[in-house]
């Protein structure tokens, strides 16, 4: 294909010199490859093969048997370290550690490979089996770091969000087996509002708010009146957020808060105990607020699709839908089908939904 006359792709020749390196780089990595088969085949776990299989995973850490490989060469290591009694815990400390310190490179180099992510946590894992709880715990302590200076260069990695939720819970369960409290619900609320503040589009981080914020009440044991504040706080924030109305992750955001009013699911969220005409006044508060909005963003279809759901739920709550109401839902659909063609056969169901 080609745009205005030039070509999209261009072949470049190869010298033969060139076709004679690659040639050689893939023979070599052929040769590297079957020496590990051999290697593992007969069972021969030794330091010298534990480094063929890190040469053969450097150049090619998608190659997920051989990751299977490097658990059995090391849980050999493990043995061999653990028959030397007293100094068995170093030397295992140690082959952990090295074997974390050997994966930094990969990880920088291919950041979303699952296998290296996955051995990772096995390593971490194996610590916890292997070793004093207290030696363990500054093991996933160090890791929960390195996953901070992650998301600090990628706030929005959602492999490194999840890897974090990982990380959290093991180290909770570590100090919890100390005999010591372990949640660590109001650290990261804390930390996925800085992430947050960083970075207003982080779906990631607004998503981790929202699985925090039930912890923090729950564990709490917060009152209605409470958990109202933490609604109001929430309902503020996103309020301030969106000053950008074009920023979908933050009306996800909105959209689970606003599942708060809606009587049939209210037990699951912050404030499960409020009263229809409270609900009813919350909502008439957003319906102003995202009113306001529309002035200057008429061609945003997330205001429209906000001001139906509000008017719905409010609906949900009296318990029927007026015709004045129906009216309005009607003009904002007849909005969404032309700022969201692509979904105008969406639009076009739910209007005749209405009208049955």
């Amino acid at each position: 294909m080609a745009s205005h006359g030039i070509p999209r792709y261009t072949v470049q020749e190869r010298s033969e010199e060139a076709r004679q390196q690659e040639l050689r780089k893939i023979e070599n990595y052929q040769e590297l490859d079957r020496l590990v088969q051999q290697k593992v085949a007969a069972h021969e776990y030794t330091p010298e093969t534990l480094q063929s299989i890190s040469e053969l995973l450097s150049k090619n850490p998608e190659y997920y048997t051989v990751w299977n490989y490097r658990r059995r060469a090391l849980q050999n290591e493990f043995s061999r370290a653990s028959a030397a009694g007293e100094s068995a815990v170093g030397e295992i400390t140690t082959l952990i550690k090295d074997d974390l310190q050997f994966l930094i490179p990969l990880l920088r180099k291919f950041p979303k490979c699952y296998w290296i992510w996955n051995y990772r946590l096995w390593l971490l894992d194996e610590a916890k089996r292997r070793l004093p709880v207290s030696v363990s715990r500054r093991l996933w302590e160090e890791e929960l770091a390195l996953v901070g200076k992650m998301l600090s260069l990628d706030s929005r990695n959602f492999h490194g969000w999840g890897y974090r939720r990982f990380v959290v819970e093991s180290l909770e369960k570590l100090t919890t087996d100390e005999m010591r409290s372990g949640s660590m619900a109001q650290s990261e609320f804390d930390y996925a509002k800085k992430m947050i503040g960083t970075n207003l589009s982080n779906f990631s981080a607004w998503h981790y708010r929202t699985k925090l914020i039930q912890r923090l009440l729950n564990e709490r044991s917060a009152s209605d009146e409470e958990r109202k504040k933490m609604l109001d706080d929430e309902l503020n924030l996103i309020h301030r957020a969106l000053c950008d109305p074009y920023d979908q992750s933050l009306w996800f955001y909105h959209q689970n808060l606003m599942c708060t009013f809606d009587p049939t699911i209210s037990e699951q969220t912050m404030a499960p105990n409020l009263s229809d005409s409270e609900r009813l006044d919350y909502l008439r508060g957003e319906m102003e607020e995202i009113q306001d909005m529309l002035d200057g963003a008429e061609d945003c279809k997330y205001v429209y699709q906000a001001l139906i759901e509000c008017t719905l739920l409010i609906s949900k709550v009296e318990g029927r839908l007026s015709n004045a109401d129906q009216q309005k839902v009607l003009s904002w659909l007849s909005e969404l089908k032309k700022l969201d063609p692509l979904r105008y056969g969406r639009w076009l169901d739910f209007e005749r939904s209405l009208s049955q």
